[in-house]
């Protein structure tokens, strides 16, 4: 009887000591992709041309499908923890199958910049492409969008994680005024906020541009528990 006590304690302690150990890996990783991000020389290449409005209906894909998730969960993981629980078995393979990379072989995402938010102390990696897996761990860069630092309108997307601090889970606590730092390739970027909205998840307007403008879009869910909605942060160059 002792032992089975014993027992169930163990397991209680496990319980709720795994999220955390899994707070901990995804900090990790970000760490990882922050140091990678600032130790950059080399130029980043062009973006793709502009197709915005299939990027955005992507990205909001992204989006619901990580609030259904949550919703499903009961909101307790993180979405780095989601990638790491959800990432696809390998079968069993055939003879005459090519061996399967193991996940250590996989080439790992490269930053491309790094974005920093002082006011609510945040400071991430910003990855090429708003995909699942590079938004597990970072913020991602539309590349349907502006080249950061360019005139024009440049898109960043981030999850709204659910602990506070996390990714843009403070977004909304961002204010007129507050400066938003893009550090890429040697380069700083020094943007304003000028705007602060909530619109619907198919408003692709908060992407265009007058070509002039130095612009920097940053979009996450709202709220928070749902994400039915898009929060957007919009700042741009003096």
């Amino acid at each position: 009887m002792r032992l089975l006590s014993y027992g169930i304690i163990l397991l209680g302690i496990v319980v709720m000591a795994a999220p955390k150990l899994m707070e901990w890996k995804a900090d990790r990783e970000v760490n990882r992709l922050l140091k990678e991000a600032e130790q950059m020389e080399a130029s980043i290449a062009p973006d793709a041309d502009p197709q915005l409005r299939d990027g955005y209906r992507r990205l909001s894909s992204l989006f619901e499908m990580e609030t259904h998730r949550l919703e499903e969960e009961g909101g307790g993981a993180s979405p780095a923890e989601a990638h790491d629980a959800s990432a696809p078995r390998v079968a069993t393979e055939s003879a005459d199958a090519p061996p399967v990379p193991a996940a250590a072989d996989k080439p790992k995402p490269q930053p491309i910049a790094t974005i920093e938010i002082a006011s609510i102390g945040v400071k991430l990696p910003v990855l090429a492409g708003a995909t699942e897996s590079n938004m597990a761990h970072a913020a991602a860069h539309m590349t349907e969008t502006t080249q950061l630092g360019q005139a024009g309108n440049a898109a960043i997307a981030a999850h709204r994680a659910r602990t506070k601090g996390r990714l843009f889970n403070r977004l909304d606590e961002v204010a007129e005024g507050d400066e938003i730092v893009v550090r890429k390739a040697g380069q700083e970027y020094v943007y304003t906020v000028f705007r602060h909205v909530i619109v619907e998840p198919s408003d692709v307007s908060v992407l265009s541009t007058n070509g002039d403008d130095k612009m920097i879009t940053l979009i996450t869910c709202d709220p928070v528990d749902t994400g039915t909605h898009r929060l957007i942060v919009q700042a741009r160059m003096e």
